[in-house]
């Protein structure tokens, strides 16, 4: 990896003849890209530690008997490498033959035709015949699981998932097993996902780069109840989704799609369009005040955020001992889906029984979370299905609609009326932000000019800051990515945690990376993302969640007042110790 110091010397190679300056220590694979040079990987992914496997980064270095992978071969002065000689050329293509050899190359029916870093290769080197004999696995589809798809068949052994699952999120439910033709990536004991730690947060699935790991594709369901004429079919969008939906469709990372993702969602056939910014600014509320009631108190503190079901699902498994620090309110999702069922047939005369729910989101733990069973305060379950944003993607391409030749269009009423505040809960530190713009004037009484809380945005892993409210000092920590949670909870643990309130967000980056977001996702593209949920934030005339007009309706006609009997009846629930 590169040297990052301001000091780093610099050394002088030459790449295919010609000169290239670059900070000691930098890869070869770097310095080929700074000099314009592209050498094909699999393996390698740009956020994750290097791995050599699949040996496809293969270079000559003069005066080395062997080729070097250039992926964790760092440059020495003065070396001469080649990256496209004969030589290279064959070995590169007879490495792909052989995985291709062990691949089903069943693309025509596979969700990554098209998207396939293998695929895209095998053209790339103009591969129309493979010299070696086929290798059948026959390995059973795991499939039992609401939230992701293992094809063991398509598994190319790069590693990728087994870094992400063991390193940036330590679950560890994955790891590599067995040696020689019989290595692979398993589970412990072969058993499913669903008896492993696995925490369904799909990191796994967005650094694969073939289709061996996949979300449950719902779309057939969600088709079904559209050409159902008995169903009253409404769909909700999560924030996060706005931003990331225009990368299936070629357009630029960070990309703003709202209108004409409401648009396409009309042309496909549901009969109301909602936002789950609408009960994250309930969520905001409720959580708001559960906050100050603990601190009030003497409840127990600090109080976690509940929104990400990825971070829900590893505390149940990891440290049930500190459930009590998380907060009782459900994510968003779910109290959309109970309102649906509940205050929305009585605003529309209509049968609750009649209402499906459809969620739109960015994550693969939602598909596990709308299952739970606590998940049906409305007497039904909640949310009927959750899409990920390439499922959506799925779903327009497949009929046919140009999204880019769509006019704009807004949200329905109520359940689609929402502020800043709410668009920010996709970015880390969103949910935090949204919630002191809030607590501050319940507190204070006084209006909040500034309402930028700029020291808990951005990608880092671990964000920590106090805030002063009329003299109450009120300590605050964010953590994205669970590794990082892991860190916070240890001091919880360890009784060296003075914080009053923490926000944890299962995916690094928050929603905005979150495992059903389109895939090739790296560090610049949520960068991206990001940019755009705070450029959303600042062109709303509304920014505090506790001023959306349609929430403060929403208790005036059914919920009454925060924290009382129908929230906690609706909105909030109970988590408990799962094992594995």
């Amino acid at each position: 990896m590169q040297k990052t110091g301001k000091a780093a010397k610099k050394v002088t190679v030459s790449i295919d003849g010609r000169p290239v300056t670059v900070p000691e220590g930098t890869t070869i694979l770097e310095a080929a890209r700074q000099a314009g040079v592209k050498i094909p990987t699999l393996c390698h992914h740009t956020d994750l530690k290097p791995r050599a496997t699949c040996r496809l980064c293969v270079v000559e270095v003069k005066g080395q008997r062997r080729f070097q992978t250039a992926c964790n071969t760092p440059v020495a002065d003065g070396s001469e490498i080649l990256t496209n000689s004969k030589a290279i050329r064959e070995a590169r293509k007879t490495i792909l033959e052989l995985l291709l050899a062990d691949h089903p190359q069943d693309c025509l029916k596979c969700v990554r035709n098209q998207n396939c870093e293998l695929q895209k290769l095998a053209n790339e080197y103009q591969i129309r015949e493979v010299a070696f004999e086929r290798s059948e696995k026959d390995l059973p589809l795991e499939n039992t699981n609401p939230s992701i798809v293992r094809d063991m068949n398509k598994c190319v052994k790069c590693g990728r998932c087994v870094e992400v699952c063991q390193e940036v999120q330590q679950v560890a439910a994955i790891n590599t097993a067995n040696r020689s033709v019989d290595f692979g990536v398993s589970t412990a004991y072969g058993e499913s996902l669903a008896d492993s730690p696995c925490v369904y947060c799909g990191q796994c699935i967005a650094v694969c780069p073939v289709g061996a790991l996949t979300e449950k594709d719902d779309t057939a369901r969600v088709w079904e109840a559209l050409d159902n004429p008995e169903l009253h079919v409404v769909v909700q969008t999560a924030p996060a989704v706005r931003v990331a939906l225009g990368e299936e469709f070629g357009w630029a990372p960070g990309t703003i799609s709202t209108g004409k993702m409401v648009a396409a969602l009309r042309r496909l056939g549901f009969a109301k369009v909602f936002d789950t910014n609408f009960t994250a600014d309930l969520t905001i509320i409720e959580e708001g005040n559960e906050l100050l009631q603990r601190i009030k108190e003497g409840g127990v503190l600090p109080m976690i955020t509940s929104c990400s079901p990825g971070w829900i699902n590893y505390i149940e498994k990891f440290y049930p001992e500190l459930l009590p620090h998380v907060s009782t309110c459900k994510s968003p999702q779910q109290m959309f889906g109970a309102l649906a069922k509940t205050y929305y047939p009585e605003k529309a005369g209509i049968p609750a029984e009649k209402i499906f729910v459809v969620s739109i989101m960015p994550c693969t733990a939602k598909k596990y979370e709308c299952t739970r069973p606590e998940m049906q305060s409305s007497g039904y379950q909640d949310v009927d299905v959750v899409l990920t944003t390439r499922e959506l993607a799925r779903m327009i391409k497949q009929a046919g609609i140009d999204v880019e030749a769509l006019s704009e269009e807004e949200y329905d009423a109520p359940l689609g009326i929402s502020t800043g505040a709410a668009v920010i809960f996709g970015a880390s530190g969103g949910v935090m932000e949204a919630a002191l713009r809030t607590v501050y004037e319940v507190v204070t009484g006084q209006e909040l000019k500034d309402v930028d809380f700029k020291e808990v945005r951005g990608l880092t892993g671990i964000k920590e800051a106090t805030v002063d409210l009329a003299g109450t000092k009120v300590k605050i920590a964010v953590a994205n990515g669970l590794a990082n949670a892991k860190v916070l909870l240890e001091k919880i643990k360890a009784g060296q945690c003075a914080y009053h309130f923490i926000e944890i967000m299962c995916c690094p980056g928050g929603c905005i990376g979150g495992g059903g977001q389109p895939l090739g996702t790296t560090v610049a593209i949520k960068e991206k993302r990001l940019e755009a949920t705070y450029d959303i934030d600042r062109g709303l005339k509304l920014r505090k969640s506790h001023e959306n007009p349609a929430v403060k309706t929403l208790y005036e006609e059914f919920l009454e007042k925060p924290l009382g009997h129908k929230s906690h009846e609706l909105l909030h629930t109970v988590y408990s110790k799962r094992k594995y």
